[in-house]
């Protein structure tokens, strides 16, 4: 240690920092402010900042908005922190659509304009421009964030209108939308067919990019499925049931699905609930919440995971699981 350059020593140090405390840290000198402000220093900050212990869960209802730390000993919250929102909106109509690193892909649901917000920092940036990009439309449109080799963070927008798919990508460095490419069957096109929001795993944004099957589960009743991302490794939370529900989790191995465990059937869930329903494991212990908290804890004789999980169901807007890092909505 003794031989590095104190730059070196610095950067090390201040990457290991907590994202709020990183922050603070600009304001102790220009040359500091330089450092931090880096696109190598947020990456290496960002992905040593990807553990359980960094996870928050964000909570929004009719009133407020709150984070709250995971404690994995007790399988509980932390004391609650209110987020003021940056921008505008009207009586919390905000919805969380997609998530990464730290940043929060949400819709303004009274104008339909989306929006990248990092919660830990407060920055955000608006995505709708004049020529009506970036205006979400709830149960047709889905979207999903990605980050690209060179580091660019991206939104994938799937649009459906008047029977016309259109899929286009926002770039953050260049900060403009285009039209790409899609070959979709018929079906995709229809308002009864169900997009999931985009899980960003080893390099491929599922829902989109790559069709796969669905594990082999019954058919009974309700048949729904959660995408994640476990160790760069792409798994599913697949429920069954109605006045009874069954969730098991897969992973996904070349074409085939191979079941990881099953949870003993949940008790009755109201149907009103059923949409709302979300998942992450931490520690053991697997959590089922609905968007205004949890709902149910089931303990797993399993290896802890050190690493996040994604948390927002597709119908469930209210609520994510994120990770507090200094990544910008904007360069």
């Amino acid at each position: 240690m003794a031989d590095l350059p104190i730059h070196t020593i610095v950067f090390e140090i201040l990457t290991r920092l907590p994202a709020k405390d990183v922050g603070r840290s600009k304001s102790v000198c220009k040359q500091w402010y330089a450092l931090l402000s880096t696109q190598d220093f947020v990456r290496i900050h960002c992905s040593r900042s990807l553990v359980s212990s960094k996870q928050r869960v964000l909570l929004i209802d009719d009133l407020t908005c709150s984070v709250r730390p995971i404690i994995s000993k007790s399988n509980d919250y932390g004391p609650s922190s209110i987020v003021t929102f940056p921008f505008h909106h009207q009586n919390n109509d905000v919805s969380i659509l997609s998530h990464l690193n730290g940043l929060l892909c949400v819709c303004l649901n009274h104008t339909y304009e989306l929006l990248l917000w990092n919660p830990t920092t407060t920055a955000f940036k608006c995505l709708s421009t004049p020529d009506s990009h970036g205006f979400y439309i709830n149960n047709l449109d889905a979207i999903g964030l990605y980050v690209d080799a060179d580091d660019d963070y991206k939104v994938l927008h799937i649009k459906r209108s008047s029977g016309v798919l259109g899929v286009y990508v926002y770039s953050r460095e260049v900060d403009s939308w285009r039209n790409i490419p899609f070959i979709t069957r018929q079906e995709y096109l229809s308002p009864h067919f169900n997009w999931s929001a985009g899980t960003f795993c080893g390099g491929t944004l599922y829902f989109t990019f790559k069709e796969i099957s669905f594990p082999p589960v019954p058919s009974i009743g309700m048949v729904q499925g959660v995408l994640v991302n476990v160790k760069n490794v792409l798994h599913m939370f697949a429920s069954t049931g109605m006045f009874e529900m069954t969730i098991d989790l897969w992973t996904l191995q070349g074409d085939y699905w191979i079941k990881v465990l099953s949870c003993p059937p949940i008790p009755p869930i109201s149907l009103s609930l059923w949409c709302d329903i979300t998942h992450y494991v931490t520690n053991g212990n697997w959590f089922v919440m609905t968007k205004l908290g949890k709902l149910f804890t089931i303990e797993m004789d399993m290896k802890p995971f050190e690493c996040f999980y994604p948390v927002s169901w597709f119908r469930g807007f209210k609520g994510a699981v994120f990770v507090q890092t200094i990544v910008s909505p904007s360069i």
